[in-house]
């Protein structure tokens, strides 16, 4: 049964050009390259170059087609482009975040890579003297190896995916032989079952043995625990050693890959450079920003798109006409928000940045950590009367190049901490103290939380020592027992 009903709704939709904005703000500078380049290829009516000293997306005046007579005055009887240029036509679905349809197709373009750790071991094997059936089975254990290079399954589950996927009857044996073929594969250690195996199979491969190579295999062999938990006293007085003798081995075993699978990725982790999002320079007591615009081009509206606008609207256009003038029309306003969107984002940075740049003054003119005030992304909000998430996407993933290094912009912000006296300290400037109390202590016998925690109180900071700890854990730097040394 139909029925008729009123009803109020209050609804809080974004526009494109806003959910735009907010993709733009919170990508760095190479990503905003890369997404440049691809609205240039995918949109005509955008190119590189500046724009002229007038809006080329400007409407003609109605007094540049009075001139033309009767014929061009019934064509706009006939053809009204309002009804063109209206923009409700754009599909509801594309005005919320999730604006992609079912039937949108998406198209990423494809990378080119190097060979993949698995792939780099099959065609190693192929270079052995290995039998068709070892060759399967191999196929199998590299398979199975995780991303540090380890086998994390056990054998017998592996004979029994062979059994049922792929109708091959194997035996432990066979997958232990050929599993000692990949463990003598490059990198060393890799298919390793654990820590301890994966070590071994590398100090076992070292090419010099002498007895400090020995004394760290042994060391593995029958102190693992020990080693590992760092009781470098039970070591010594269960293998009868001298402590430089057990120092060098260690120092041996330290030098070791525990992650052989990760290697490349961390070679290539290692290498990538930091391209700065702000580029800062001070002289005397005067702190300049800048953007790094990079490889990033002036972009403008082409002039051809609006010559087509100017000629379709002097005639009276068919039906073909109709939705060619639809598409120049869509295309001119995704160029026109893109351009706007570029400058808003580079706006927003500026105005984001400067303002973070008072507030910090004392630190960017000194270098100095403990000139550090605390900040939080409510602090820089209220300064620009913009919203905390439009602050929070300015600092994400943003590298800011100063006089003093390059940094990410995010540890600029700190909660506060209260000394003895009442004042206000950052929590960067505590937690540079906890680093260097960390540095120079002795490292046979190191710092418990608890005896920094009397550390930080000696100087007037009032913290608890699960504080402490949680700093710690911030800085990435291991308990007292993880940390001791011979």
């Amino acid at each position: 049964m139909l029925k008729q009903s009123l009803q109020q709704k209050l609804l809080q939709k974004m526009s494109p050009q806003q959910i735009q904005l907010m993709k733009l703000l919170q990508v760095p500078t190479v990503e905003l390259e890369q997404r440049i380049k691809e609205e240039l290829e995918e949109n005509p009516a955008l190119e590189e170059g500046r724009e002229d000293d007038e809006d080329i997306l400007t409407e003609p005046q109605e007094e540049e087609f009075e001139s033309d007579g009767e014929e061009s005055a019934e064509a706009e009887k006939e053809f009204d482009f309002s009804d063109y240029m209206d923009d409700d036509d754009t599909p509801e679905y594309k005005l919320s975040v999730q604006n992609h349809g079912p039937d949108d197709d998406e198209y990423e373009t494809p990378i080119g890579a190097g060979t993949t750790f698995a792939e780099d071991l099959l065609n190693q094997l192929r270079l052995r003297n290995v039998t068709e059936r070892q060759m399967q089975l191999s196929e199998t254990v590299i398979g199975n190896l995780d991303e540090s290079g380890y086998l994390q399954r056990d054998i017998r589950s592996m004979v029994n995916d062979l059994a049922f996927t792929q109708n091959i009857m194997a035996t432990t044996q066979e997958l232990e032989e050929v599993l000692a073929i990949v463990q003598d594969l490059d990198p060393p250690g890799v298919g390793a079952r654990d820590l301890r195996e994966c070590l071994l199979l590398q100090i076992r491969r070292v090419e010099n043995r002498d007895y400090i190579i020995e004394l760290a295999e042994k060391i593995l062999l029958s102190c693992f625990d020990e080693f590992t938990k760092k009781h470098y006293d039970k070591i010594i007085k269960k293998l009868d050693l001298e402590e430089e003798d057990l120092k060098e081995a260690i120092s041996e075993i330290v030098r070791l890959n525990p992650k052989p699978g990760g290697s490349s990725k961390e070679n290539i982790a290692k290498t990538q450079q930091i391209v700065p999002d702000f580029l800062m320079s001070v002289e005397d007591d005067k702190i300049t920003i800048a953007l790094n615009q990079r490889n990033a081009p002036d972009l403008r509206i082409s002039p051809q798109y609006k010559e087509m606008i100017d000629t379709y609207m002097k005639s009276a256009p068919d039906k073909k006409q109709k939705e060619a003038i639809q598409f120049v029309k869509q295309k001119l306003d995704a160029a026109k928000w893109f351009i706007d969107a570029i400058k808003q984002r580079q706006n927003t940075l500026l105005l984001v940045m400067n303002a973070i740049t008072d507030y910090q003054r004392e630190f960017f003119l000194t270098g100095d950590p403990t000139k550090m005030k605390p900040m939080i992304l409510k602090d820089i909000a209220d300064i620009v009367k913009m919203d905390i998430s439009t602050i929070s996407r300015v600092a994400n993933s943003k590298y800011l190049q100063t006089p003093y290094g390059t940094t990410l912009l995010k540890p600029f912000f700190s909660e506060s901490l209260s000394t003895d006296s009442g004042e206000e300290v950052s929590t960067i400037e505590v937690k540079n103290i906890l680093r260097e109390a960390i540095a120079g202590e002795d490292k046979r016998k190191p710092l418990a939380d608890d005896k920094l925690m009397a550390i930080l109180n000696s100087k007037g900071y009032n913290i608890a020592r699960r504080t402490v700890a949680k700093y710690r854990e911030q800085l990435d730097i291991p308990v007292a027992r993880l940390r001791k040394e011979l």
